[in-house]
């Protein structure tokens, strides 16, 4: 069985190189006969935009393009999450953990709040869960998730937060250090400011908190602070990925292959690092696999070579999950 357990939706800023990104995505599934470049074909390719921009995020015929790809790639079971951050009921929860003040750093992430938290979460749970039948028929069985972000001391928010609708799983991760979003390529410059042995310290830190809270099925990405490649040696590292290592089998939590940094990130590694997958291996944790894609195009994204590491290594099942629960089943 080959699975991919993370993957999202449309998800902003709103750019034209999202326009551009989105184009490049439904070509893939219907390309525009014109010759590129040329007036007509620009003109067929606003038109298709046009109405992607107003079907909205949640429309059936996009979701629909990511069943497309699954099935030419032979997946047999996706799950969809969105970023708790795309949602407008929980921006008192970004707002409090966010830096967004009038700092440089601030006022970006204030900006870039604005342009990704759009959705309802109800409208999400909605199209998901309407879409099951429909890939169902198809052969495909989807799965209804969420990402949410974890902060220190933030346990009793989040809970609250996700106990409205019945998750097949909850995906935890960290992508903020200190109310900064790490990830983001507008302030990355903010690392030249850390001592990276004490930055990465700090962020196991929290990565190991979010796996003792509980609250979540598999945590992702979890080296994913190397996304542009600002890292210490990595035998600097070893104790914290065992010290994640047993928090998760101690807690019964798993994680994933994520191939997102792979393909659209600086660093061009997996997540986790080949040793620190040897870690975690050697411990008997628990793998699903995830392209972390964006758009429909991606979906299973490296999930061969990554099923290939991992029966190569010796793991023989992959976690799979319905009803926040956890149901292993065979890899391959």
């Amino acid at each position: 069985m080959k699975v991919d357990y993370h993957l999202h939706l449309e998800e902003g800023p709103y750019s034209l190189r999202w326009l551009n990104r989105t184009n490049i995505a439904l070509n893939h599934f219907d390309s525009i006969h014109e010759k590129q470049h040329t007036r007509e074909w620009l003109n067929k390719s606003m038109e298709r935009l046009m109405l992607r921009i107003q079907k909205g995020a949640y429309d059936p015929s996009w979701i629909d393009l990511y069943l497309q790809e699954a099935k030419r790639k032979g997946l047999s079971e996706v799950g969809i999450v969105d970023h708790l951050y795309r949602f407008k009921e929980t921006r008192s929860y970004f707002e409090k953990y966010l830096d967004l003040s009038s700092s440089e750093i601030g006022m970006k992430q204030q900006i870039w709040l604005d342009q990704v938290m759009t959705e309802s979460m109800e409208d999400f749970v909605k199209a998901i869960n309407e879409a099951k039948q429909r890939w169902a028929a198809e052969g495909v069985t989807l799965r209804l998730g969420i990402e949410a972000d974890y902060f220190p001391d933030s346990d009793e928010e989040l809970k609250d937060l996700l106990s409205c609708y019945e998750w097949d799983y909850v995906i935890g991760s960290v992508h903020y250090m200190y109310g900064w979003g790490f990830d983001n390529p507008d302030t990355q410059e903010k690392f030249h400011q850390y001592h990276l042995e004490e930055l990465y310290h700090d962020f196991f830190q929290v990565i190991e908190k979010a796996i003792r809270s509980k609250i979540f099925h598999f945590v992702a990405h979890l080296d994913n602070l190397k996304v542009f490649n600002y890292r210490p040696d990595e035998s600097l590292l070893l104790s914290h990925y065992e010290k994640i290592a047993k928090a998760l089998v101690e807690t019964n939590t798993a994680t994933e292959i994520n191939a997102g940094l792979f393909y659209r990130y600086p660093v061009k590694e997996m997540c986790p690092s080949p040793q620190f997958l040897d870690i975690l291996i050697k411990e008997g944790v628990t793998f699903t696999t995830s392209s972390d894609s964006h758009f429909p195009d991606d979906i299973g994204s490296y999930v061969d070579e990554n099923t290939k590491t991992l029966l190569k290594k010796g793991i023989t099942e992959i976690a799979t999950f319905e009803k926040r629960n956890r149901i292993m089943k065979t890899l391959g």
